[in-house]
């Protein structure tokens, strides 16, 4: 205490002040400091609480040194200096004093003040009393605190936690909401290892920190002597509370876990429709044991962990189920055509709804056709569930079909609507077909209610192409307004036809023709390379995410380096028309002298006439004759003869006296390779010729 030393002052006339009965009576010791002569009296019972006898005191403060702690008597001086430099009228304070057994026991204090006329401080009178019993008390109601906000804590980490874990859709996002700084650390947890039940094992999927994996652990047996084992074959939680009980029923595992100063963990099974999923461990290095209240936590945690994991594994269940539909239903490759590069991508939908979302009636198909064709089709089915996925894979079926039949890009669109609205279902489509011919660049375009395809030109030049449409397919077919009207378009060498959906094009809150020009430019400043540009599209797709799958198509028409059409003529013969047919002789007669095959000239025009001929007399309709040159690795003249008859022509034995029989036997002969293809309702037989390129 402050020690003023003695002063030539005479003491005031009632020092030292009389003590209050009531003080006494309270348990309460008195003193009186003469701040002059710096004598400190002290009646009996303050004498009683400073734990001194009257003999061991001699009013000086400093005789108490033996029973105030050296960092409380600084603490106290520095208190009372403050009062009176601040013109403070009274103090207070708790300290703790060393009783004469050595024990610390608390004491609490009040001073008052007095100061003289000119306001310098003359005396302090105050109370010292014993403070053992109210700081107990109040000791008791700040742990009291401490375990209620601790527990707050937990249950706000719990609170929390389950939320994080509701926006949890698959098994690494709940592995993330637990490992991350937010989660389970704030329960003081050092390490954390999860495992899945499967086929009788455990496997473990989450173990952190870094380091802390125990060898041979990765997929362990359930009857094996470990806690996560016993957890799921209990059903029970596993509460181990020192490193001595740690070792003493693990002893396999607590080697392993010297390194992490493990102190205590809890293993819990993670129970989903009273069968164990899972288990997982929280291993601490600062606590030791659990209170009551802490197992309810973590049970309840582990409730609700079990809860999501089980979500999230049926959300995985199904979605792979989805995807493989979805996978199957697309064409597993798409077919080289030559004269084109092609890239096709597809991107699921990827909102923040249910799984079913994740699956569309998007697609697209690629169909390599006769005459150094192409059919190139984008299509979205009404919806995003299974549903929608399975029509789309019955419809890319059909459509397909129709178009290797040869059917015109009107009549393949108006009979995929009617198969469409056949099929029963409540779903329409909506889809673009384009037949490219290679040879020629010319493309016929059909639209039943899809959006307009996208050519890009070889100087990078990107433009929309109107296509006037139909109505979507399934609708047509109801309303019966199946004439789809057909846009021929040119695609130049070096340019490139882009198919897509609207998922590519369509933003939420944009409109459809602000898409389309952005998609415009975009494609404008994109790679020349068809597969970089795909990808390119689609990162930028997912990147903007949204509620929509996407399917793109990119068709680019190569320079003329590989086998092209030099040429091309046709003539229509009817039956019963002399002057047609003779006409389609002097053609093929003029082509092959002008296209320089004369050396091979009996030869094609044997073959032709023949197979007209046969068109004639075999069916009851007209043909088609068609001659063009094919330039490539070597130079072939094509004759094509097409018919409206199914029927396949077929070889037959003509007999030693019969006129007839011998046609395909000279075609085979005389022709270097022929064969037959389906046109709509009818057929085309062609055949080739090796011809020698002009000098």
């Amino acid at each position: 205490m402050v020690d003023r030393g003695a002063s030539a002052l005479s003491l005031p006339d009632d020092w030292p002040a009389h003590p209050d009965p009531i003080l006494a009576l309270n348990r309460m010791g008195s003193f009186d400091w003469d701040l002059d002569s710096g004598l400190f009296h002290m009646d009996a019972q303050a004498h009683e609480v400073f734990d001194v006898r009257p003999d061991e005191f001699d009013d000086n403060p400093m005789s108490l040194a033996v029973r105030i702690p050296r960092a409380e008597a600084h603490r106290l001086d520095a208190l009372v200096a403050q009062a009176i430099k601040d013109g403070s009228e009274n103090y207070g304070t708790y300290f703790r004093l060393r009783c004469r057994d050595g024990t610390l026991r608390w004491t609490h204090t009040q001073g008052y003040i007095r100061r003289d006329e000119t306001g310098r401080p003359r005396r302090i009178v105050g109370i010292v009393r014993d403070a053992t019993q109210e700081m107990g008390e109040l000791e008791d109601r700040r742990e009291q605190a401490a375990q209620d906000e601790a527990r707050r804590r937990q249950t706000n980490v719990v609170q929390l936690t389950t939320a994080a874990l509701a926006h949890a859709r698959t098994v690494q996002d709940v592995i993330d909401v637990l490992k991350d700084t937010h989660g389970l650390t704030h329960l003081g947890a050092t390490s954390l290892v999860m495992g899945l039940v499967e086929a009788g094992r455990i496997r473990l999927i989450a173990e952190g920190p870094a380091g802390s994996f125990v060898p041979g652990t990765d997929i362990t047996r359930i009857d094996e002597p470990y806690p996560m084992s016993e957890a799921v074959r209990t059903l029970t939680p596993r509460f181990i509370e020192s490193p001595e009980e740690f070792a003493d029923r693990y002893p396999i595992l607590w080697p392993h876990l010297t390194g992490l100063r493990i102190t205590s963990a809890a293993y819990l099974p993670l129970i989903a429709e009273a069968r164990p999923i899972g288990a997982m461990g929280l291993l601490y290095s600062d606590r030791y044991g659990f209170t009551p209240e802490d197992r309810n936590v973590l049970i309840a945690l582990g409730s609700s962990i079990a809860q999501s994991l089980q979500r999230a594994m049926l959300y995985e269940q199904e979605k792979d189920l989805a995807t493989g539909l979805q996978q199957a239903m697309l064409p597993r490759t798409i077919p080289s055509v030559p004269g084109a590069d092609v890239a096709v991508r597809y991107r699921a939908a990827s909102p923040e709804g249910s799984l079913a979302r994740d699956i569309g009636g998007d697609w697209y198909d690629l169909i390599p056709l006769p005459g150094g064709r192409v059919g190139a089709v984008i299509g979205d089915v009404q919806g995003h569930d299974t549903h929608a996925a399975a029509v789309m894979g019955q419809l890319r079926i059909v459509l397909r079909a129709y178009a290797a039949e040869g059917h015109t890009p009107a009549a393949v669109i108006a009979r995929a609507s009617v198969f469409l609205h056949e099929l029963d279902t409540d779903r329409f489509a909506t889809c673009l077909y384009a037949e490219a011919d290679l040879a020629t660049g010319v493309v016929q375009a059909v639209r039943a209610g899809h959006i307009d395809p996208l050519v890009r030109h070889a100087d990078g030049t990107c433009r929309r192409v109107p296509v006037e449409g139909g109505l979507p397919l399934g609708l047509s077919a109801e309303f019966g307004q199946l004439e789809y009207p057909v846009a021929t378009l040119e695609l130049d060498p070096g340019g490139t036809l882009l198919l897509c959906t609207d998922g590519l094009v369509e933003q939420p809150g944009a409109d459809l023709d602000d898409g389309m020009r952005t998609l415009t430019s975009l494609i404008g400043v994109g790679p020349a390379d068809v597969w970089e540009l795909a990808d390119r599209l689609i990162d930028v797709a997912e990147e903007r995410g949204g509620n929509d799958d996407v399917a793109l198509l990119l068709l680019r028409r190569r320079s003329p380096d590989t086998q092209q059409s030099g040429g091309r003529l046709q003539q229509h013969v009817a039956p019963g028309d002399p002057e047609a047919l003779t006409g389609a002789r002097h053609m093929i007669r003029a082509a092959v002298g002008a296209w320089g095959a004369r050396e091979r000239s009996d030869e094609i025009e044997l073959v032709a006439d023949e197979l007209i001929t046969n068109a004639l007399m075999h069916t009851e309709g007209a043909a088609i004759v068609t001659l063009r040159v094919l330039t490539g690795s070597d130079r072939r003249m094509r004759v094509e003869v097409e018919d409206s008859s199914s029927a396949l022509p077929r070889r037959r034995e003509a007999g030693d006296s019969g006129v007839s029989g011998r046609g395909l036997l000279l075609v085979d002969l005389l022709s270097d390779v022929w064969g037959v293809e389906a046109r709509g309702g009818g057929k085309c037989v062609w055949c080739e010729f090796v011809v020698p390129e002009r000098t």
